[in-house]
């Protein structure tokens, strides 16, 4: 049978294990995704900065681009030349020369104004009428000419000069009108039938303007292969930056002569399994909580994975520096839920990953490791906003100064400061201040706990803690005293000083169901307990446990805390009763269990500061007289009982720490119970008596 569940454990170890594992190639194949697969020139030059590689020759013939700003001169200069395209639109024309021939005309000789004003709209409408916003635009573009497309779908063009507004040919119209009245030919209000019948054709303009800018060449002149370009130290100018924007250019465009591309992606995999291979060993090794945890090993690959896509997303899509990504977030986050060392490490994996992405890889590198360094450095314990705030200028400065000192070393000169790059930093360093929403979504998500939570939930204020107060309040003056005991003990021994704060608070919150039957919260002279059976008060006793698990579990408190709940008395027996059962009935049998906590046992070094806490703190409230003797007796005989019950053999704390424990209760009780001295009272008062 043992060997049975023997192979069994073992077998359910090497599926723990080759979960985890899987789980690490899973997030190697997301980042080789992440990670750009074309071959680029890859290194940084700016106008003005010196070249920092070795010397530099062409490839292969490359021909020189032309910039973006003198592709944008030479196209607007070929605007002038731009033809625009216009459709005559006929209906126009023969709709307002119908409403005209209607029109009944109250003058002399009314036929032949008709008559001589219908030629003379049909001129001007076969000319062409066009808008006079639209003609302005043209004349500032610099454009003399436009093409007009007639109703066989056939353009000609025409002069704008020789074109007609609708007060142009109102004019025209007036002006030729040979042996007619002017006043008459005005009250036949020739006006209100000229429209305009020249529509901008948007579309065939466009598609001229395409063919127009077509013969613009991208290119002038080219550097033949084997020609030198630049050699390390020398200062880029203008012409050189060109030459090596056009290298750029050719070698995206895939013009290059190609590397194996097989043994690339070797090469990229060989990198990313392998440094996330340090990452999984790291953590195997020096971190067995956080490996053996699914829930945990996914959330740190999560936040791998998610920062190095967050980094391609913006470099693939965005023209943003990549210096605004707040990449000390990560180490903040995984320190607040693990540890610094943990939160460091996983933080110098995602730079030397990400690092294969940008250009200049010592400035990012440098920049990005200090500022880590200085994030889990600066937040040794995140429990108040003005520490994530004083951590997020720390780094501020530290990018400023690395960006400072890496700059004069590599230009010699105040003069090549890019002052835009502190804004940049500045941004970058706000962008951290969302790690409080952060931290409470993955709280959520992963049942993790941190520091926040254990500040907020160890308010006395918050309103179970009020209620327990006000219900209970001997017990609640013995969860202050024991969380007194337990913060002490802990800060001396390297614990979570928070973690047992808390948990000492609530350690007893169960009693709240039914206070007044625990001796705390009892008028003296009666209690309840003592007219009921051993084991039935025993029962009521135990079951303060059980209640305070399904009241944590009803406000919501996160498990750590519930576990210290459960286990603060870990397998104990409930010595009052069992011992006077024993006393009263000395011959019958005893089943103990009735008698015994259900458990569990302590899991960790915090619930068994908690539970030695508890028990000093209740059993030293029955002794006769407080003195050095009497202390020293109480601490060394229940915590050597709970040694010997076998109640912290789960837990990581070792003997040397109990024995420190041991020590800070000593102190703290003879502090706590040392004697004052009486004021004397004055002869006068006691002879009036």
């Amino acid at each position: 049978m043992s060997s049975r569940l023997s192979r069994l454990k073992k077998t359910a170890k090497s599926f723990r294990i080759f979960i985890q594992v899987a789980l690490f190639i899973a997030a190697a194949l997301l980042v080789y995704q992440c990670i750009p697969t074309s071959e680029q020139f890859d290194r940084h030059f700016e106008i003005g900065r010196p070249w920092q590689y070795d010397l530099l020759t062409a490839p292969l013939d490359i021909p020189i681009y032309k910039t973006d700003a003198e592709l944008r001169h030479e196209r607007d200069s070929m605007e002038q030349y731009l033809v625009p395209y216009f459709t005559l639109d006929f209906k126009v024309s023969q709709d307002e020369l119908k409403q005209f021939e209607k029109q009944k005309l109250e003058i002399p000789d009314a036929g032949a104004y008709k008559q001589y004003l219908s030629e003379r709209l049909k001129e001007v409408y076969n000319q062409g009428i066009i808008s006079s916003t639209s003609l302005k635009e043209l004349k500032d573009a610099g454009i003399t000419h436009i093409s007009i497309i007639d109703s066989n779908r056939v353009a000609h063009e025409v002069r704008l000069s020789d074109l007609y507004t609708q007060v142009t040919a109102y004019a025209f119209i007036i002006e030729n009108r040979t042996g007619f009245d002017e006043l008459s030919m005005r009250e036949c209000n020739i006006n209100r039938f000229i429209k305009e019948n020249l529509i901008a054709d948007k579309e065939k303009t466009e598609q001229a303007r395409e063919a127009l800018f077509a013969k613009i060449s991208p290119t002038f002149g080219a550097v033949q292969t084997g020609e030198r370009i630049v050699d390390r130290g020398e200062i880029v100018n203008y012409n050189t930056y060109k030459i090596l924007n056009s290298l750029r250019i050719v070698s995206e465009k895939s013009q290059m002569p190609q590397r194996n591309h097989y043994i690339v992606i070797l090469g990229k995999m060989i990198l990313i399994i392998g440094l996330l291979a340090l990452l999984c060993v790291y953590l195997y090794l020096f971190r067995p909580i956080i490996f053996n945890s699914f829930r945990n090993t996914l959330f740190i690959l999560m936040m791998v994975v998610g920062m190095i896509l967050l980094t391609s997303l913006t470099l693939r899509y965005t023209q943003l520096s990549i210096y605004i990504l707040p990449f000390a977030l990560l180490p903040i986050i995984v320190r607040t839920f693990f540890d610094s060392r943990t939160g460091l490490f996983v933080h110098l994996i995602v730079v030397l990953i990400t690092s294969m992405m940008v250009v200049d890889v010592f400035q990012f590198v440098l920049l990005q490791v200090s500022a880590g360094m200085t994030a889990v450095s600066s937040l040794k314990h995140m429990n108040q906003r003005s520490q994530l705030m004083q951590s997020s200028i720390l780094i501020f400065i530290s990018y400023c100064i690395g960006y400072f000192a890496i700059t004069i070393l590599q230009s010699g000169s105040f003069a090549d400061l890019d002052w835009v790059m502190f804004g940049i930093f500045a941004v970058n360093c706000l962008l951290l201040l969302f790690a409080y929403g952060l931290i409470y979504i993955f709280e959520k998500m992963f049942g993790f706990l941190s520091d926040v939570t254990l500040v907020e939930l160890s308010n006395v204020n918050t309103p179970l803690l009020m209620e327990f107060a006000e219900k209970a309040p001997g017990t609640f003056q013995h969860a202050l005293q024991v969380s007194n005991l337990a913060v002490e003990a802990a800060k001396k021994i390297g614990a979570n000083v928070l973690l047992v704060r808390t948990g000492a608070l609530y350690h007893d919150i169960g009693k709240l169901t039914n206070p007044m039957l625990f001796i705390e919260n009892q008028s003296p002279g009666h209690n309840p307990l003592s007219e009921l059976p051993y084991d039935q008060a025993a029962k009521i006793v135990i079951n303060h446990v059980a209640d305070g698990v399904k009241l944590a579990q009803k406000h919501g408190l996160p498990e750590r805390v519930i576990e210290m709940i459960e286990q603060h008395h870990a397998q104990s027996i409930t010595r009052y009763f069992y011992n006077s059962f024993r006393n009263q009935y000395p011959n019958e049998p005893i089943d103990e269990s009735l008698f015994t906590y259900p458990g569990p046992r302590p899991a960790s070094k915090e619930a068994a500061i908690i539970m030695m806490a508890d028990a000093i703190e209740a059993a030293s409230r029955s002794l006769k007289e407080y003195n050095e003797e009497s202390i020293d007796y109480l601490v060394e005989h229940l915590i050597d009982g709970q040694i010997a019950e076998g109640s912290f053999k789960n837990a990581a704390i070792t003997f040397r720490q109990v024995e420190i424990v041991k020590h800070v209760f000593k102190e703290k009780l003879k502090n706590m119970y040392h004697h004052r001295i009486s004021y004397p009272v004055l002869k006068t008062e006691i002879a009036k008596s």
